[in-house]
């Protein structure tokens, strides 16, 4: 069994008083399913479970009247082994994405209060566009992702108080000891080939065999392709499949990683691509970094829609856009070049992500300087570099004198904590957890 964060943000919204209905959001396969019912058989004495791809027929109980009343009569008709008993039951709508019709109920079982409800689903972005009247203000939003690096370290059975040492480390700005940081590199590199699907990971916990986690890797990319297939528009489905099986040479394959739409086919446009591209981002399958034209607050009001860099929601998915080689090649760090820049940069991206930063970057077209993310945290700018080496950062610090406001930035490498350059922090590449 995973240790998940999102367990403990489902126990905080057991506990409240008046609580709303509770949506879980995120993409397919990332445990959403699984977590819930672990939570529900610890806290409630019955759980009335509804998954609307395994029962169609159950979106009979929302297609009339929608009032609680009449849904919960409903629910003890068609479960009649089920007390349900208020207060003591969960009533769980899975795969609520399928009936447009439950999304709306949602409003009223919050209204009356009674009974806690949670209801998840995958592309709900899509969804929630369709729905005929979608509940604003009668729900909460638990937002989950795969595993982040913190949780893949839970699973390999790292020990809490171990990872507080190295934050300790991280907040004093003092050296890791030397074999320390070659295990903690080692682990960040079998996260990277391993990545954060939960099914990938236990399958490796349990076997510590990478062609079986592999074999996982490649089934759920394969869903994720039926996903598109089967959900997004006619006019869209082909070519945003096209764009997502684009990304691993987006990203790996060459050095400057915007997403160019010349990688999909010979002459493609914007015109043509971006609506897709803007799919997959609602539909939770893509993540997408922006350009800025300045590094100053509030980033987003210096950020270009045209102009950007895509990543998968999991490293799981991007690797298994490749051939199992490379898996061995991140493990053995016999990588280099442009993929190893490329995987490096993806792996911190996909940590700030699942930290819940948007992410954005600049680039100077005139000098051709780069710095690869900048957050935003207690509204500052923060620019972050990431090194596949242990190299000068000559684009932050260029930066830096530019921007003589800017309090902090960080240097990501393949190395140990190093020595502050005036703001600029130098860190092994795991501590991107710590930012």
């Amino acid at each position: 069994m995973l240790r998940r964060k999102a367990y403990d943000r489902l126990i905080e919204w057991k506990v409240k008083g008046n609580k709303k209905c509770l949506i879980v959001k995120g993409a397919r396969q990332i445990g959403k399913t699984y977590l819930i019912k672990q939570f529900a058989n610890e806290y409630y004495n019955e759980v009335i479970e509804i998954n609307f791809k395994e029962t169609p027929s159950a979106k009979e109980i929302f297609a009339g009247d929608l009032q609680a009343e009449t849904i919960i009569l409903s629910l003890k008709f068609r479960y009649p082994d089920k007390q349900m008993e208020p207060g003591n039951t969960l009533i769980f709508l899975d795969e609520i994405q399928e009936c447009e019709e439950a999304i709306t109920a949602l409003k009223f079982l919050t209204i009356d209060g009674r009974y806690d409800v949670i209801a998840s689903g995958s592309l709900l972005g899509i969804d929630y566009n369709r729905a005929s009247s979608y509940p604003v203000g009668y729900v909460e939003y638990l937002k989950m992702e795969a595993l982040d690096f913190e949780e893949f370290l839970w699973a390999m059975e790292m020990r809490a108080d171990l990872i507080d040492d190295l934050h300790e480390s991280f907040d004093k700005g003092r050296s890791v000891p030397v074999s320390v940081n070659s295990q903690m590199m080692s682990l960040f590199r079998q996260y990277v080939a391993i990545g954060g699907m939960p099914e990938v990971v236990q399958e490796y916990v349990s076997e510590k065999d990478y062609r079986i986690a592999d074999k996982v890797a490649r089934d759920i990319l394969q869903g994720y392709q039926y996903d598109i297939a089967h959900y997004a528009s006619a006019e869209e489905k082909v070519k945003a499949e096209k764009c997502y099986l684009t990304l691993a040479k987006q990203l790996l394959d060459k050095e400057n990683h915007k997403f160019q739409y010349k990688e999909i086919e010979k002459g493609a446009r914007a015109q043509k691509y971006l609506s897709s591209i803007e799919w997959l981002v609602r539909a939770d399958i893509v993540k997408t970094c922006k350009a800025v034209t300045d590094i100053r607050y509030d980033l987003d009001d210096y950020a270009r829609d045209d102009t950007f860099r895509a990543y998968t929601t999991d490293l799981s998915l991007l690797t298994a856009m490749r051939d199992f080689e490379l898996k061995q090649h991140i493990v053995e760090n016999t990588l280099a070049g442009n993929t190893k820049g490329g995987l490096y940069e993806c792996a911190v991206a996909d940590v700030l992500h699942k930290a819940g930063y948007t992410t954005f970057f600049y680039k100077n077209e005139t000098t051709r300087k780069e710095i690869d993310f900048i957050i935003q945290k207690n509204g500052e700018p923060i620019p972050i570099e990431v090194k596949s080496g242990n190299t000068r950062a000559t684009s932050l610090i260029d930066s830096l004198k530019k921007w003589p406001e800017i309090k902090t930035a960080y240097k990501l490498v393949d190395g140990n904590v190093g020595d502050t350059e005036g703001r600029i922090i130098t860190l092994p590449l795991y501590m991107a957890m710590f930012i």
